[in-house]
């Protein structure tokens, strides 16, 4: 047996028909008990899944969120690199720079994608 049929016996037990990215997942479990901390693997990666469920993402959508949710943690202890990333994702296009707390860009930002994948 392997991963992959355990995944498929998982999705049959679990009524889902569904491709799973094993290395996206893998890959998101490896940077979150590594970056920020061993337990923060499983959670982080059951949060994907209800985000990917709840809103109905795409593979592109769940990829995207994988994507922000890896940076997230790669720069979890190093809180200069946050501002400096917050700072850049809120220059406007004008040059202006509006430095927003970092949960409400990132919940904003949530939003705003999460209409665009359904």
């Amino acid at each position: 047996m392997t991963l992959h049929d355990w995944i498929d016996e998982a999705c049959a037990l679990l009524g889902l028909d569904h491709d799973v990215d094993e290395a996206l997942v893998l890959d998101l479990a490896r940077v979150c008990a590594h970056g920020v901390e061993r337990p923060a693997a499983p959670v982080t990666t059951y949060l994907l899944g209800y985000a990917a469920a709840a809103g109905r993402l795409d593979a592109q959508g769940i990829e995207e969120r994988a994507d922000r949710l890896t940076a997230l943690a790669e720069r979890w202890d190093t809180p200069d690199a946050e501002v400096a990333s917050d700072a850049t994702d809120a220059a406007s296009p004008d040059g202006d720079v509006d430095v927003p707390d970092a949960d409400l860009a990132i919940a904003v930002g949530d939003a705003e994608g999460d209409s665009q994948q359904h």
